[in-house]
């Protein structure tokens, strides 16, 4: 077997353009006019951004009136944590901020609410937010808003929003949930995970970096304060004109990942098994984390006892594997994981975590190739520390 010049392991933190996100963009990009424009050009510019904003709502199962078009999932949750949250029936205003411990760092530092009044929610063992803990905490004075993953970005653990959801839902409250990492990979309802509001990045799904949706459950929702103020650009809550060519990029990646999520999430949970296989083959003592939970079919978390993270994925990236050691939002450093920890993991064995994640483009024989050389990759690392 002839293995690629490269293979790519690390859609979690960027997926490959997909062609038809390239082919769609490149299109959009020859539309002169300015979207909110209400001539000819400006129509056919607008007409590209609503047909994208059909695609996204379509691939959560959204309406496509409350989608709202931004530069990422950062800048998204930045938008929907506030306290301000406009909802029917004239409810106090939202006081606090529940956010599990293993939340990405978009929304533990990018909220809007004031330190004071954000708490934090401890996770179990396997990576799941503590739902009696949850309950503790819905049970304090003041209306909350619940921030919670549907599935982790680093070891793929999938939360159990809907129960989470019930018992914020049961005190008045809101739930914002990051969606970024299930939607395109596993089925992704709106109504099914009982959110408020949930946000996607394009580029997770194969679609191009700078676009991310806010998507609300209902028209009623309404964020109060917008981040940015200028123009009325997606309904008073973006000013500024509309990235074209990126939201028609994100809009085609989003109807090819919804075509085929019915045969991808079980290949890609097919390919991921034969990834730990072959982990496990070459260091039979390897620990895969959340393994007692329900993860993403995509994602793989483990670590080899003694081998140090950087140190493996340096050995993979000389050897032609890109693998991350958990979120790519933190500079390119490989550091300690606060999931992990989190998840109570003995500091030691969580400096060795790695995250294997694959997605539209990963294939049989690229695992094949890893089950190929990784043994002779991890061997004169496990000698290295036997010497030591």
């Amino acid at each position: 077997m002839k293995a690629p010049i490269r293979i790519y392991f690390d859609y979690n933190a960027t997926a490959p353009l997909r062609p038809v996100a390239r082919e769609e963009m490149l299109s959009a990009s020859e539309l002169i006019g300015n979207p909110s424009s209400v001539h000819a050009e400006g129509r056919a510019a607008r007409a590209s951004v609503e047909e994208a904003r059909r695609a996204v709502a379509a691939l959560v199962g959204g309406e496509t009136r409350n989608v709202t078009f931004l530069a990422s999932g950062t800048e998204a949750a930045n938008l929907a944590l506030t306290p301000r949250i406009e909802a029917p029936g004239g409810e106090a205003p939202l006081a606090r901020l529940l956010v599990s411990a293993g939340e990405h760092l978009c929304v533990l530092r990018g909220h809007r609410f004031a330190a004071a009044n954000v708490e934090t929610v401890p996770l179990d063992r396997e990576g799941r937010i503590d739902l009696k803990a949850l309950e503790a905490a819905v049970a304090r004075p003041g209306r909350p808003m619940l921030a919670l993953q549907a599935a982790n970005n680093e070891t793929g653990v999938v939360q159990p929003l809907g129960e989470a959801a019930a018992i914020v839902h049961d005190a008045g409250g809101i739930v914002v949930c990051d969606a970024v990492q299930l939607a395109g990979r596993a089925p992704c309802d709106l109504k099914a995970l009982s959110a408020d509001f949930l946000f996607l990045s394009a580029h997770k799904l194969g679609g191009p970096k700078g676009a991310g949706a806010l998507i609300a459950a209902s028209q009623s929702l309404r964020i109060a304060e917008p981040l940015l103020r200028g123009g009325g650009q997606e309904r008073g809550l973006r000013a500024g004109t509309e990235n074209v060519a990126a939201i028609a990029g994100f809009g085609a990646a989003a109807r090819a990942a919804q075509s085929e999520i019915e045969v991808e999430a079980p290949r890609l949970a097919g390919l991921r098994d034969a990834l730990a296989g072959n982990v496990l083959a070459a260091a039979p003592d390897a620990v895969i984390f959340g393994a007692g939970a329900e993860r993403l079919p995509n994602t793989l978390c483990v670590a080899v006892p003694g081998v140090g993270a950087e140190t493996l994925l340096i050995g993979l990236d000389l050897a032609a594997f890109a693998v991350s050691s958990g979120s790519a939002c933190s500079s390119g450093k490989v550091a300690r994981s606060h999931v992990l920890a989190a998840m109570g993991v003995e500091p030691e064995l969580a400096g060795g975590a790695v995250r294997f994640s694959l997605g539209w483009a990963s294939s049989a024989d690229e695992i094949a190739c890893f089950g190929e050389a990784f043994g002779a990759i991890l061997a004169p690392m496990r000698r290295g520390r036997s010497a030591a």
